[in-house]
């Protein structure tokens, strides 16, 4: 028999839909339930794409011995943390409260007041390696609240109150100076791996932000730590050297072996990341895997309405990798014994493996010197060998469209073109954003998930967000005034609803949500920026466009909000860092007035585009309706350019030669 999940539109929920649990999707009834039955609540918190998660419900949710004590005893909760991120962050800190760890599949557990008392991870079902077993937890459980209900009450009371009070967000006075950026440096320094690149011990996960950060305002010496971690990224495991793309992270200190999944969400900030790092340097390597990251998106997580689906799971027939991995023989089965040698020496196949049972994760690292494919052969034979993985059993994909992902997706692509001239990218984000406009923008709400033709659950602060930055960037893409007129609609949308008039910053969720004990006020950066250093980054940028000082003050708003944050722990922060860079770095503006076809055109963006600059903002257009272009009009020979930086304007030039002398 279906528990209460068959009718959902999750794909992770409807993994668990015929669990015998008796599982229900959060919401009214689910609580109603606890309160009229005076149970508390068994709150599991996971994603689709999550190994762990799988291997929790083939030993827990489908065992009809913890079903029996999960039904007579609470109300089991599902909850896809993509769909509900303000859930999964607090529920989260009150995991790590409680235990100095977490991580998914999160288990907690609630009062019928939502208040969490207890929590973990991942549950094995008997004891196992010092881990408690899940029955005997449920069992115990279940005996403290039938005979000291009244206590645990209190305590939950109690640890809500202090999560409420450590989420509280006291301002700065004003913005932070350039030395926050030197402390985070430093913190980077120490924790950098020379030999390897990265920062911090194993498991190692791609930071993007810290990346991006060093490139824009580092020094030599710590662009050379960003530039070996993009190259050990590159060359290891972690990056999928046939189908392009990043796996979620890496279990090892060497990029070697990857934790399978591959999220949306990594993709689209590594590709930003590739393309500045390939802007900084020009060094061919860089576009090159942004070119295949962007094309794996296009390939393997773009829906045919042109929204992009939000990830690849670990585990394929049951196993972990298996779909990624290969032995000798099976490179000579697909590519002949000649060239199947040769690729296994270069890509680090052998009879050991450096895996599981003798199968190896593709890599460069131990390619010897001389060994190495030539370029035109090395891409042919991965297109090659490729195409016969496509007939393995594909991984699971989790096909439901996330707005805040897509917004980021949208950003990667719109400079996708900008930096590689490929038509392909500004098509594709085009599309998205008129999927996202379409269906996920009702009546003038944004909306955060669509799948199946259904798009449900009310936008949250990243949703909006990342899709006004996404939408400058294709605006500074295209030059469509149409998405930086639909930015401003949803920056305005942004202020009015989740704005803290009195502090400052933005809540992650709006003033009505009632099924939540508190409001957050998202700050810290992890695998995604917070939403409030989206909000400020997005609002810096689009202010800059329209002149709209309303949308600066509120995004310095944000950075003062969390000025304390930023001078005690910077290395928490470098998303919100690089929003602070943004707001303190004069910006150089580049206006071009004229007709965006006009043939000299495309040399004078390519000049542009072709150099990392930092906060730059660039626009084109031949009439003086947007703000930049007011009294700016073309010569009757073509385009005329404005460059500013700060308050000081240079004369205008005509020629690609004469901008370079202004773009320094």
């Amino acid at each position: 028999m279906p528990n209460h999940l068959v009718g959902s539109l999750s794909p992770y929920l409807l993994q668990h839909a015929h669990n015998p649990v008796d599982w229900h999707p959060w919401g009214e009834a689910a609580m109603a339930k606890a309160k009229a039955e005076q149970k508390p609540i068994f709150l599991s918190i996971g994603y689709s794409a999550c190994h762990w998660c799988h291997v929790m419900e083939r030993e827990s949710f489908e065992n009809p011995a913890v079903a029996e004590v999960l039904n007579a005893h609470f109300v089991s909760i599902k909850v896809d943390r993509e769909e509900r991120p303000d859930l999964d962050d607090l529920y989260m800190d009150a995991v790590q409260a409680m235990t100095g760890r977490g991580g998914w599949p999160m288990s907690v557990w609630l009062t019928p007041d939502l208040e969490p008392f207890y929590g973990g991870t991942y549950f094995p079902p008997e004891p196992r390696g010092g881990m408690p077993g899940f029955i005997p937890l449920l069992t115990r459980i279940a005996e403290v609240w039938r005979e000291d209900r009244a206590g645990v009450v209190t305590q939950a009371g109690k640890l809500a109150a202090e999560l409420q009070r450590q989420a509280a967000v006291e301002p700065g006075d004003g913005l932070p100076d350039a030395s926050v950026f030197e402390a985070a440096f430093q913190q980077l320094r120490q924790g950098f791996d020379a030999r390897w690149g990265g920062f911090g011990p194993a498991p190692k996960f791609p930071q993007a932000m810290a990346v991006e950060l060093i490139l824009a305002r580092g020094t030599v010496e710590d662009r050379a730590m960003a530039l070996r971690t993009l190259d050990a990224m590159r060359e290891g495991g972690m990056y999928d050297h046939l189908g392009g793309g990043f796996a979620r992270y890496s279990v090892d200190g060497q990029w070697l072996v990857p934790h399978f999944e591959k999220m949306l969400y990594d993709n689209a900030q590594l590709a930003a990341c590739y393309l500045a790092a390939f802007q900084a340097t020009g060094e061919v390597r860089y576009g090159q895997v942004a070119r295949e990251t962007l094309d794996y998106l296009l390939r393997d997580l773009r829906g045919p309405q042109g929204g992009f689906h939000s990830s690849e799971d670990a585990d394929s027939e049951g196993e972990e990798g298996k779909f990624y991995l290969f032995t000798p023989a099976e490179v000579r089965e697909a590519l002949g014994e000649a060239d199947g040698a040769r690729f296994c020496a270069a890509f680090g196949i052998t009879e050991p493996g450096n895996f599981e049972h003798g199968h190896s994760v593709v890599h460069r690292f131990s390619c010897p010197a001389g060994v190495g494919l030539a370029e035109k052969e090395d891409r042919a034979l991965r297109d090659k060998l490729r195409l016969w993985r496509d007939r393995r059993v594909r991984p699971g994909k989790d096909d439901k469209v996330l707005t805040a992902w897509n917004g980021l997706t949208l950003s990667a692509l719109a400079r996708g073109f900008q930096v590689l001239g490929d038509p392909r990218y500004l098509e594709a984000a085009r599309e998205c954003a008129t999927f996202l406009r379409r269906e996920l923008w009702p009546e003038g709400h944004l909306l955060r998930v669509w799948r199946q033709g259904q798009a449900h659950t009310r936008g949250f602060l990243e949703d909006h967000a990342a899709v006004v930055e996404g939408l400058v960037d294709l605006y500074e893409a295209g030059f469509d005034p149409a998405w930086l007129r639909w930015a401003e609609t949803l920056a305005e949308s942004l202020l009015a609803r989740f704005q803290d008039p009195a502090e400052g910053g933005f809540f992650s969720t709006e003033a009505d949500q009632k099924d939540l004990i508190f409001r957050q006020k998202p700050g810290f950066d992890n695998a995604l920026p917070s939403g409030n250093t989206l909000a400020a980054r997005a609002l810096l940028r689009l202010s800059r466009h329209l002149q709209r000082e309303d949308f600066r003050q509120a995004a310095e708003g944000a950075l003062r909000c969390f000025t304390p944050w930023l001078q005690r722990a910077p290395r928490a922060f470098l998303g919100m860092l690089s929003a602070l860079d943004l707001a303190l770095r004069e910006p150089v503006e580049v206006a071009i007035s004229g007709d965006p076809e006009h043939p000299k055109m495309r040399d004078l963006l390519a000049e542009v585009h072709r150099r990392h600059l930092p906060g730059r903002v660039l626009s084109v257009s031949e009439d003086q309706f947007l703000p930049l272009h007011e009294d700016r009009v073309a010569s009757g020979e073509g385009p005329l350019v404005f460059v500013c930086r700060g308050r000081t304007c240079a004369r205008p030039v005509s020629t690609p030669e004469d901008l370079a002398a202004l773009l320094y």
